[in-house]
């Protein structure tokens, strides 16, 4: 049976050495790729950061995965992020093809029950964000959309004001 609380020295330095190119690795990726490495602002995005999350995990974690290896396929991942990305901004029909679209789950205090059914939401699971967005009554709540990245997003006011409409663009209702 394996000693759970020792290590050989070997093994320390190379799990050491590992944790410190691997990160190196990812500093260089997210500067020369951009802040974009590390959004969540697509569920892709998220992917990729559970993707670089275990290439890390794997590298540091195991004796046959190696840095040159984690660092190629962390540089794949991420370019595949990229790319995915500059096609989305530079093509409607890739953008309608490959992303989901934000539902509204509420509006102007009535919750719309037939998008909490498309969007496999239940009523407990919205009643929790309106109670995490401290939403006292129902009035106050001008829009819940339902987001692409599976955040839940909760627009409110305690007064009169009325929402901006663009907040809402793309928003299937």
């Amino acid at each position: 049976m394996e000693n759970w609380l020792y290590a050989n020295q070997t093994i320390i330095i190379k799990s050491s050495v590992s944790v410190v190119a691997i990160f190196v690795i990812i500093l260089i990726y997210s500067r020369i790729f951009g802040l974009r490495t590390f959004a969540k602002m697509t569920s892709i995005d998220f992917a990729t950061t559970i993707a670089m999350g275990s290439i890390f995990a794997d590298v540091i974690g195991s004796t046959d995965y190696s840095i040159l290896k984690g660092g190629v396929a962390l540089f794949l991942i991420i370019l595949l992020q990229t790319l995915y990305s500059f096609f989305i901004r530079k093509s409607s029909t890739f953008q309608n093809v490959a992303t989901n679209t934000p539902i509204l789950l509420m509006r102007d205090g009535t919750v719309l029950h037939q998008n909490l059914s498309k969007a496999n939401v239940s009523i407990s699971d919205l009643y929790a964000k309106l109670r995490e967005a401290n939403v006292i009554e129902f009035s106050e709540v001008r829009a819940v959309v339902f987001e692409v990245t599976g955040d839940i997003s909760v627009l409110h006011t305690r007064g009169d004001e009325p929402l901006a409409e663009e907040l809402l663009q793309g928003v299937t209702r």
